[in-house]
């Protein structure tokens, strides 16, 4: 049981997995900061608001801090604007690519009178029996 548990572990596909979660974890901590830093204080100070993180309001004593989720939504879309831009629409070109080629030839035909597909090479539609030319 543990020789199973050993070789699960160490297949490629679990380490990568791993090393793909602790790099994005990183990465959203970089942008995350990115944000808070840099971002939303030029947007704050285009919009004459001095700090995003510090917006709130307060209902039945209640404190909102609606800023640090304009922040965290801010990170958000960077995030997946960067993953969109940077792994999928490259893989879904690589991808594209190799599925180009020439088209197959064609190894069915319609029978004139039924309208079914039968082998190109056939004499006679076997749904109908119609001679086909």
């Amino acid at each position: 049981m543990l020789k199973e548990l050993k070789q699960f572990l160490l297949r490629g596909n679990v380490i990568d997995l791993a090393v793909g979660v602790v790099i994005g974890a990183a990465f959203g901590a970089v942008v995350t900061a990115l944000v808070s830093d840099f971002i939303t204080p030029l947007i704050a100070a285009i919009a004459m608001v001095p700090d995003f993180s510090d917006l709130s309001f307060t209902v039945n004593g209640s404190k909102f801090l609606y800023g640090h989720f304009l922040n965290a939504l801010i990170s958000f879309l960077l995030i997946a604007t960067t993953v969109f831009f940077f792994i999928v629409k490259p893989i879904n070109l690589l991808i594209s690519h190799s599925h180009k080629g020439p088209p197959a030839d064609p190894t069915t035909k319609k029978c004139q009178e039924c309208l079914s597909e039968i082998p190109i090479t056939a004499k006679r539609c076997k749904f109908c029996t119609q001679a086909v030319p």
